[in-house]
């Protein structure tokens, strides 16, 4: 298992039940809990909290094409547009189901966080 569980260890960066795996949010958080990228363009926020996401699905077992079902949350609207950039890159032609939904602020600035459920 990666440092995912060591950056959070308060909660569990996924859980499994039915055969489905639940992720729980991911920030745009390097390493470390590092908030560095708070200050940085939406792009490489969306692309950190992907990349996050990856990671906590791989150490599930699982990875991006078993996904049936995101939420993404955003702190702006306007972001939208760079977000399916960024998720078309990651996903490919998968297809998941997906909802974004607007918030206000996110914990520590950020203005992406993305949960998932996947296949087992």
């Amino acid at each position: 298992m990666t440092s995912q569980t060591q950056r959070a260890p308060h909660y569990s960066p996924f859980t499994r039940g039915a055969g489905l795996i639940f992720t729980s949010g991911q920030l745009p958080l390097r390493p470390g809990r590092d908030t560095s990228l708070a200050s940085a363009s939406f792009k490489e926020q969306a692309q950190q909290a992907l990349a996050n996401l990856q990671s906590v699905l791989s150490d599930a077992g699982a990875d991006l094409a078993q996904v049936v079902k995101t939420t993404v949350y955003l702190s702006d609207m306007a972001d939208w547009p760079e977000l399916d950039e960024v998720y078309g890159q990651f996903f490919g032609a998968a297809r998941p189901a997906r909802s974004v939904v607007p918030t206000g602020p996110l914990h520590f600035g950020f203005r992406i966080e993305i949960e998932a459920i996947a296949l087992a």
